[in-house]
């Protein structure tokens, strides 16, 4: 008989994903359908955030938060403050197990990797609710992780961010 060598298990992998929280709403509907001239203006706000699944074991949870919220000038004259078309919430998270990365490659892993390989997915999401809700479907472009990555250990260690990250 001969014997075969283990199979080396990969770094990162992917174990499940899914939708784990998603909010659409329409506050100022049916009048909002009525006013709608022209695209509204979408802001988009982006977190990611990583959480041990079982302390003693590198199994994490890393979630994809995206906030769309699109609004249009008030038809109203004299109104300063904007109205809301509609706003998207969505959690998207992904179980990933790393193998044998190094304790201080963990976090560049969890906080640039991990997202990037949600990202298609929370972007379709996204895309896909805003279209069904009656509105141009929102298409989230490239996401610069590493860079926002930086940004978020340069904010932690109180450094100003240098360049467009």
């Amino acid at each position: 008989m001969s014997e075969t060598a283990p199979q080396p298990q990969p770094p990162l992998v992917v174990n499940v994903q899914y939708t784990k929280d998603l909010s659409f709403e329409v506050p100022n509907a049916p009048a909002i359908y009525t006013v709608l001239r022209t695209a509204p203006m979408v802001n988009i706000n982006l977190d990611v955030q990583v959480r041990r699944v079982q302390e003693g074991q590198t199994v994490f949870e890393v979630t994809l938060a995206a906030r769309a919220e699109a609004t249009i000038p008030s038809p109203e004259n004299g109104a300063e403050k904007p109205m809301v078309v509609f706003i998207a919430d969505l959690s998207y998270a992904g179980i990933f197990t790393l193998n044998g990365v190094p304790e201080e490659q963990q976090e560049p892993v969890l906080l640039v990797e991990c997202p990037r390989l949600l990202f298609p997915f929370a972007r379709n999401i996204l895309a896909d609710v805003t279209r069904d809700g009656g509105f141009p479907p929102v298409m989230l472009g490239p996401i610069d992780f590493v860079g926002l990555w930086q940004a978020r250990r340069a904010q932690a260690a109180g450094i100003a961010p240098v360049g467009n990250a």
